[in-house]
């Protein structure tokens, strides 16, 4: 079964440098089906890394991904987890404060009942 790579933004908003580099790191490195990435740092704007942030637009530290891939295939949720922490441990070094993950295979994607 063929299927086509469609990376999506659940938000209107133009994408910052980290959400970019996400963006492009993920998509080099899962080739996924679907990705979205959602940027939450302003639900988190009372919080310290929040009130530190010093660079220039909008604050990117916190982010929640929603992310289908075939190399997915066969790992448990913690090694999915583990291999996007790793890809993305530069952002991580450099400000990106938190992450919440969705990970699933295409196989996964396709048995979920849509109702």
């Amino acid at each position: 079964m063929a299927t086509t790579s469609t990376v999506t933004d659940s938000s209107s908003k133009p994408s910052g440098p980290i959400e970019t580099s996400i963006r492009e790191k993920l998509t080099t490195l899962l080739q996924p089906t679907s990705l979205f990435i959602t940027n939450d740092s302003w639900q988190h704007r009372h919080h310290a890394a929040m009130r530190d942030h010093k660079s220039e637009g909008e604050p990117e530290t916190h982010f929640t991904i929603d992310v289908t891939s075939n190399a997915f295939e066969g790992k448990s949720t913690m090694q999915r987890h583990r291999l996007i922490y790793s890809a993305l441990s530069t952002e991580l070094a450099e400000g990106l404060h938190s992450l919440s993950l969705k990970t699933r295979s295409q196989t996964e994607a396709e048995k979920q009942v849509v109702i």
